[in-house]
Protein backbone atom coordinates (compact mmCIF):
# COMPACT_ATOMS: atom_id res chain seq x y z
CA UNK A 1 0.00 0.00 0.00
CA UNK A 2 1.17 3.36 -0.90
CA UNK A 3 1.64 5.79 1.98
CA UNK A 4 0.12 8.77 1.68
CA UNK A 5 2.14 12.23 1.78
CA UNK A 6 1.55 15.53 2.43
CA UNK A 7 1.36 17.37 -1.00
CA UNK A 8 3.78 20.16 -2.10
CA UNK A 9 5.00 21.34 -5.74
CA UNK A 10 8.38 20.23 -4.65
CA UNK A 11 7.28 16.61 -3.64
CA UNK A 12 5.13 16.22 -7.05
CA UNK A 13 8.59 17.48 -8.84
CA UNK A 14 10.31 15.38 -7.14
CA UNK A 15 8.08 12.17 -8.02
CA UNK A 16 8.11 13.19 -11.19
CA UNK A 17 11.90 13.15 -12.06
CA UNK A 18 11.93 9.77 -10.08
CA UNK A 19 9.65 8.50 -12.77
CA UNK A 20 11.54 10.00 -15.75
CA UNK A 21 14.74 8.26 -14.40
CA UNK A 22 13.15 5.05 -13.27
CA UNK A 23 10.83 4.25 -16.31
CA UNK A 24 11.61 7.07 -19.43
CA UNK A 25 9.45 10.35 -20.26
CA UNK A 26 6.59 8.36 -21.54
CA UNK A 27 5.68 6.53 -18.41
CA UNK A 28 4.78 9.58 -16.75
CA UNK A 29 1.34 11.37 -16.08
CA UNK A 30 -0.20 13.20 -13.39
CA UNK A 31 -2.62 9.51 -12.87
CA UNK A 32 0.90 7.68 -12.13
CA UNK A 33 2.62 10.19 -9.86
CA UNK A 34 -0.63 10.89 -8.26
CA UNK A 35 -1.11 7.08 -7.59
CA UNK A 36 2.86 7.09 -6.30
CA UNK A 37 1.89 9.43 -3.64
CA UNK A 38 -0.95 7.32 -2.49
CA UNK A 39 -3.81 10.63 -3.85
CA UNK A 40 -6.05 11.22 -6.78
CA UNK A 41 -4.80 12.97 -10.06
CA UNK A 42 -7.29 15.80 -8.91
CA UNK A 43 -5.22 16.43 -5.78
CA UNK A 44 -2.41 17.12 -7.94
CA UNK A 45 -4.37 20.22 -9.44
CA UNK A 46 -3.33 22.37 -6.44
CA UNK A 47 0.30 22.42 -6.97
CA UNK A 48 0.51 22.16 -10.68
CA UNK A 49 -1.39 23.54 -13.60
CA UNK A 50 -1.37 20.00 -15.65
CA UNK A 51 1.74 17.70 -16.63
CA UNK A 52 3.48 19.99 -18.81
CA UNK A 53 3.45 22.70 -15.75
CA UNK A 54 4.87 19.35 -13.73
CA UNK A 55 7.45 18.50 -16.56
CA UNK A 56 8.36 22.27 -16.52
CA UNK A 57 9.06 21.89 -12.78
CA UNK A 58 11.64 18.66 -13.09
CA UNK A 59 12.89 20.85 -16.47
CA UNK A 60 13.96 24.00 -14.29
CA UNK A 61 15.63 21.87 -11.88
CA UNK A 62 17.63 19.64 -13.98
CA UNK A 63 18.70 22.86 -16.25
CA UNK A 64 20.31 24.18 -12.87
CA UNK A 65 22.17 20.93 -12.43
CA UNK A 66 23.51 21.48 -16.23
CA UNK A 67 24.13 25.21 -15.62
CA UNK A 68 26.04 23.98 -12.06
CA UNK A 69 28.25 21.75 -13.81
CA UNK A 70 29.42 24.03 -16.45
CA UNK A 71 29.91 26.44 -13.30
CA UNK A 72 32.75 24.10 -11.98
CA UNK A 73 34.95 24.21 -15.27
CA UNK A 74 37.78 25.53 -14.44
CA UNK A 75 39.67 26.69 -18.16
CA UNK A 76 42.89 28.91 -19.54
CA UNK A 77 41.04 30.69 -22.05
CA UNK A 78 37.46 31.40 -23.32
CA UNK A 79 38.05 29.32 -26.36
CA UNK A 80 38.63 26.29 -23.35
CA UNK A 81 35.97 27.14 -21.34
CA UNK A 82 33.55 26.59 -25.18
CA UNK A 83 35.11 23.09 -25.64
CA UNK A 84 34.91 22.06 -21.78
CA UNK A 85 31.48 23.28 -21.40
CA UNK A 86 30.57 21.28 -24.82
CA UNK A 87 31.77 17.84 -22.97
CA UNK A 88 29.86 18.55 -19.84
CA UNK A 89 26.94 18.96 -22.23
CA UNK A 90 27.34 15.25 -23.23
CA UNK A 91 28.44 14.02 -19.86
CA UNK A 92 24.92 15.20 -18.52
CA UNK A 93 22.99 13.86 -21.31
CA UNK A 94 25.17 10.32 -21.44
CA UNK A 95 24.77 10.26 -17.23
CA UNK A 96 20.70 10.60 -17.37
CA UNK A 97 19.00 10.13 -21.02
CA UNK A 98 15.44 10.78 -20.31
CA UNK A 99 15.74 13.44 -18.39
CA UNK A 100 18.04 14.95 -20.81
CA UNK A 101 15.25 13.87 -23.94
CA UNK A 102 12.78 15.69 -21.21
CA UNK A 103 14.64 19.28 -21.16
CA UNK A 104 13.95 19.60 -24.71
CA UNK A 105 10.33 19.88 -23.81
CA UNK A 106 11.42 23.46 -23.03
CA UNK A 107 12.92 26.09 -25.05
CA UNK A 108 15.39 28.97 -24.35
CA UNK A 109 14.78 32.19 -24.77
CA UNK A 110 16.16 33.84 -27.83
CA UNK A 111 14.45 36.93 -28.15
CA UNK A 112 14.21 37.44 -31.71
CA UNK A 113 11.69 34.61 -32.49
CA UNK A 114 10.51 34.25 -28.39
CA UNK A 115 7.18 33.13 -28.39
CA UNK A 116 6.71 33.23 -24.45
CA UNK A 117 6.80 29.82 -23.71
CA UNK A 118 10.16 30.06 -23.11
CA UNK A 119 11.91 28.49 -19.80
CA UNK A 120 14.31 30.84 -18.02
CA UNK A 121 16.88 28.12 -16.69
CA UNK A 122 17.06 26.83 -20.61
CA UNK A 123 17.84 30.80 -21.41
CA UNK A 124 20.69 30.85 -18.49
CA UNK A 125 22.21 27.33 -19.70
CA UNK A 126 22.09 28.67 -23.82
CA UNK A 127 23.40 32.28 -22.50
CA UNK A 128 26.56 30.46 -20.41
CA UNK A 129 27.37 28.78 -23.60
CA UNK A 130 26.97 31.54 -25.95
CA UNK A 131 28.79 34.12 -23.05
CA UNK A 132 31.79 31.96 -23.90
CA UNK A 133 31.72 32.02 -27.45
CA UNK A 134 31.46 36.11 -27.70
CA UNK A 135 34.28 35.96 -25.00
CA UNK A 136 36.44 33.78 -27.22
CA UNK A 137 35.76 36.30 -29.86
CA UNK A 138 36.17 39.18 -28.22
CA UNK A 139 39.96 37.76 -27.19
CA UNK A 140 40.38 37.33 -30.45
CA UNK A 141 41.09 32.94 -30.49
CA UNK A 142 37.40 32.95 -32.32
CA UNK A 143 37.11 34.45 -35.73
CA UNK A 144 34.50 37.27 -35.63
CA UNK A 145 30.68 36.62 -37.00
CA UNK A 146 28.10 36.41 -35.66
CA UNK A 147 27.85 34.86 -31.75
CA UNK A 148 24.40 33.46 -31.95
CA UNK A 149 24.78 31.66 -35.25
CA UNK A 150 28.30 30.62 -34.02
CA UNK A 151 26.42 29.73 -30.65
CA UNK A 152 23.82 27.35 -32.31
CA UNK A 153 26.34 26.20 -34.70
CA UNK A 154 28.44 24.50 -31.73
CA UNK A 155 25.15 23.60 -29.67
CA UNK A 156 23.54 21.76 -32.51
CA UNK A 157 27.13 19.92 -32.90
CA UNK A 158 27.13 19.05 -29.46
CA UNK A 159 24.05 17.46 -29.27
CA UNK A 160 24.31 15.83 -32.74
CA UNK A 161 27.22 14.12 -30.76
CA UNK A 162 25.16 13.02 -27.53
CA UNK A 163 22.30 11.86 -29.54
CA UNK A 164 24.71 9.53 -32.06
CA UNK A 165 26.43 8.19 -28.14
CA UNK A 166 22.78 7.90 -27.03
CA UNK A 167 21.59 5.58 -29.68
CA UNK A 168 24.09 2.83 -28.69
CA UNK A 169 25.09 1.87 -32.27
CA UNK A 170 28.01 -0.31 -30.98
CA UNK A 171 30.71 1.39 -32.38
CA UNK A 172 33.19 0.09 -30.04
CA UNK A 173 34.62 2.20 -27.02
CA UNK A 174 37.73 3.34 -29.05
CA UNK A 175 34.88 5.39 -31.77
CA UNK A 176 32.74 6.52 -29.08
CA UNK A 177 34.86 7.73 -26.80
CA UNK A 178 36.76 9.96 -29.86
CA UNK A 179 33.13 10.54 -31.47
CA UNK A 180 32.91 14.22 -29.88
CA UNK A 181 36.34 15.11 -29.29
CA UNK A 182 36.78 15.00 -33.14
CA UNK A 183 33.08 16.73 -33.46
CA UNK A 184 33.90 19.35 -31.15
CA UNK A 185 37.28 19.82 -31.74
CA UNK A 186 37.24 19.96 -35.41
CA UNK A 187 34.37 22.27 -35.13
CA UNK A 188 36.48 24.38 -32.73
CA UNK A 189 39.60 24.19 -35.16
CA UNK A 190 37.48 25.81 -37.81
CA UNK A 191 35.92 28.45 -36.36
CA UNK A 192 39.11 29.73 -34.40
CA UNK A 193 41.74 32.28 -35.61
CA UNK A 194 44.92 30.46 -37.06
CA UNK A 195 47.92 31.25 -34.92
CA UNK A 196 49.90 32.36 -37.91
CA UNK A 197 47.02 35.26 -38.48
Amino acid sequence: MVERVQLSREIIIARAHTMIVEQGLDAVSLRGVAAALGVTAPALYAYVDDKLDMLRGVAESEFERLLASFETIQADSPLERVRLQAHAYVQYALADPALFQMIFLFRPNFEVHSEGDDLPAATRAYLTGAQAVEAAMADGSLRPGDPMLVSLALWAATHGAASMLLAQLNLGPEYESQILATVIDNLVRGLSVPLDS
